[in-house]
C-alpha cells in the first residue's frame, strides 16, 4: 500500500490570504536575485505558493507586479491636495498632498522599498516606467489644484515641485545610512523649498 506524502506547508500557502502581496514580494525577491529578464511568472508563482493562473488573476505580466498599485499610490497625494484648507496656497496644498500620500510607505516596508528601487535602477525600461508613474502623480495633483481654482502654469509648477521634494526625500529614505523616517525627510524638503523662495 502506497502512502501519499503531502507537503502541508506548500498546500496551505495556496490558501493563505493576500495572494497579491505574496506575489509582489516573491517577484521583487526574484528580480533582485536573478534579474527581471531571467525571472519567469512560473518562478514567481511557485515562490508565492500559488499557481500561474492565480498570478494572472492579479497581474497582466511580471513587470506589472512593480506598478500594479499605481492608482492607490496616487490617490493619497490627490486626496491631500483636495482636502487642504480653503485658501491654502498651491504649494501648501501640495505639501498637504505629500503628507497624506507618503502614508502609502509603511516604515516596516523600508527594506522592501530598497530592494524594489535596486531592481528598477538596474533596468532602463523599468526606470522609464517609474518616471511615467511619478509624472502621473504630478498630473493628478495638478488636476486637483485646478479643481481648487489654481490657474496654469501655477498648478503644474506646484505639482512638479512637490514631486521633486518627494523624490529627494524618498532617495534619502532608501539610503542605508539614513535613520530618519520619510515624514521627517519630506518636511525637510518642504522647508528647503520655502528657503529657496519657491513656496
Amino acid at each position: 500500500m502506497s502512502v501519499t506524502v503531502i507537503d502541508y506547508d506548500r498546500s496551505m500557502a495556496r490558501w493563505e490570504p493576500d495572494a497579491a502581496g505574496r506575489l509582489r514580494r516573491a517577484a521583487v525577491e526574484l528580480f533582485a536575485e536573478r534579474g527581471v529578464e531571467s525571472t519567469t511568472v512560473a518562478a514567481i508563482a511557485e515562490r508565492a505558493g500559488v499557481t500561474e493562473r492565480t498570478f494572472f488573476r492579479y497581474f497582466t505580466d511580471k513587470r506589472e507586479v512593480l506598478f500594479s498599485d499605481q492608482g492607490q499610490f496616487a490617490s493619497g497625494f490627490v486626496i491631500g491636495v483636495e482636502t487642504a484648507p480653503a485658501g491654502a496656497s498651491p504649494l501648501d496644498a501640495v505639501a498637504d498632498g505629500l503628507r497624506k500620500g507618503i502614508g502609502f510607505f509603511a516604515p516596516e516596508n523600508r527594506q522592501g522599498a530598497r530592494v524594489r528601487a535596486s531592481v528598477i535602477t538596474a533596468n532602463p525600461g523599468l526606470q522609464e516606467r517609474e518616471l511615467l508613474k511619478m509624472a502621473g502623480v504630478s498630473d493628478a495633483m495638478a488636476a486637483a489644484l485646478r479643481a481648487r481654482g489654481v490657474t496654469e502654469p501655477a498648478a503644474t509648477i506646484a505639482a512638479w515641485a512637490g514631486i521633486a521634494v518627494l523624490g529627494a526625500a524618498f532617495a534619502a529614505w532608501l539610503d542605508e545610512a539614513e535613520t530618519r523616517e520619510l515624514p521627517e525627510l519630506v518636511e525637510e524638503g518642504i522647508r528647503e523649498l520655502r528657503a529657496l523662495g519657491l513656496a
